[in-house]
């Protein structure tokens, strides 16, 4: 009981506050992507706090799994280099006897990571599209701001207002350019000025000049007053949502390679995230006498190396390279197999100078 709970109380510590870091980090770097975003007029500048929360939302699997990692496997290093370890293994506690221990603290975050990949993800990622979606489909008369050249919702129209007045109805030195069918339009005016005329929205300008040119020919002309009906932006057909939006049941029903392949990434998160647990005991093994730097470097490369891997499967999968339960069997299987057999020979302290020694001793008894 001691050796349970000692362990799990120094895990929380170091679980909490690798997760605070962490999520410290990825905030400062969302935040600054996230504004980047708005500046070009990709999201809502009202939006970059939902925007943030939900992108933060989304990575949160890796995250967990990444923060009990290195809980584990800074723990038990420090009890190597404190010579705890010494006094557990001559207790009989051997190596292969944490794993019980580890996984009765891990469990929750497991479950926890699971459900945010399977169900979390997708939809943080479905939030994100539909804010991003509604920004860039409002009205041409929302998109104009003062000192800043912005495009209409159908791409055809660029709009530029030098200053507007405080009931955001009217403004100087307006610029508009129009290109359709062949035919660019460059109209600018003094002033301007929104009026609503029966069922529709009309943007009129005064002191002004229209130039109309083609590869053919070119048309001046100067106007007192002219009239544009510019409504509300209407909203186009929504395009098929990204693999990475849709529902993980929905991704079961239509078995697109893209769809597997997406598949293929959530289930692996839950699957990795109990792999690194095997993992983090094998590699947290170090000599007391020497540095533990080079450990905690091996261990950060193995869980680079496995994460691009699943990277790695996705696009294959995407691609039609290999089938989604192969794959899976393949990786994750083959990663928990290796990490057993690394496990049982930290535990069983293997080594092969010593397998070499059995064997010339017993060729050497043999008459």
């Amino acid at each position: 009981m001691l050796f349970h709970s000692s362990l799990r109380k120094e895990l929380a510590r170091s679980f909490g506050a690798t997760l605070v870091v962490l999520v410290t980090i990825v905030m400062t770097m969302t935040l600054v992507r996230t504004l980047s975003l708005a500046s070009r007029g990709s999201v809502n500048p009202q939006d970059i706090m939902m925007v943030m929360g939900y992108t933060v939302l989304g990575y949160l699997p890796p995250i967990l799994t990444l923060c009990l990692f290195i809980a584990i496997v800074g723990t038990l290093s420090r009890m190597y280099r404190d010579s705890e370890m010494v006094i557990w293994f001559a207790a009989g506690r051997g190596l292969s006897a944490f794993l019980r221990p580890l996984l009765r603290f891990a469990w929750p975050i497991l479950l926890v990571v699971a459900a945010l990949a399977l169900v979390v993800w997708p939809w943080a990622n479905q939030q994100t599209r539909e804010l991003r979606d509604r920004y860039g489909q409002r009205g041409d008369l929302e998109r104009v701001a003062p000192g800043q050249f912005q495009e209409s919702a159908s791409g055809n129209r660029v709009f530029f207002l030098d200053k507007d007045t405080p009931d955001d109805k009217s403004g100087r030195n307006i610029f508009i350019s129009t290109r359709e069918r062949g035919k660019e339009t460059v109209t600018s005016a003094r002033s301007g000025r929104i009026e609503n005329r029966g069922d529709g929205q009309f943007l009129v300008l005064a002191d002004g000049q229209r130039l109309e040119f083609d590869a053919r020919q070119l048309k001046v002309s100067e106007f007192r007053e002219y009239a544009s009906r510019i409504g509300p932006g209407e909203l186009s057909a929504r395009d098929a949502p990204p693999p990475k939006s849709r529902t993980t049941l929905a991704l079961v029903m239509d078995p697109t390679p893209q769809n597997l392949g997406e598949l293929a990434w959530r289930v692996g998160l839950a699957l990795s995230a109990l792999n690194f647990i095997v993992i983090a005991v094998a590699v947290s093994s170090v000599n007391p006498r020497a540095g533990r730097s080079g450990n905690l470097v091996f261990a950060l490369f193995a869980f680079v190396v496995y994460f691009n891997l699943l990277n790695l499967g996705q696009s294959w999968i995407s691609n039609g390279q290999v089938r989604i339960v192969p794959l899976l069997l393949a990786l994750h299987g083959g990663v928990l197999l290796a990490a057993l057999l690394w496990l049982a020979k930290q535990h069983n302290s293997w080594s092969l100078a010593a397998l070499w020694r059995a064997r010339r001793a017993a060729a050497g008894a043999t008459p």
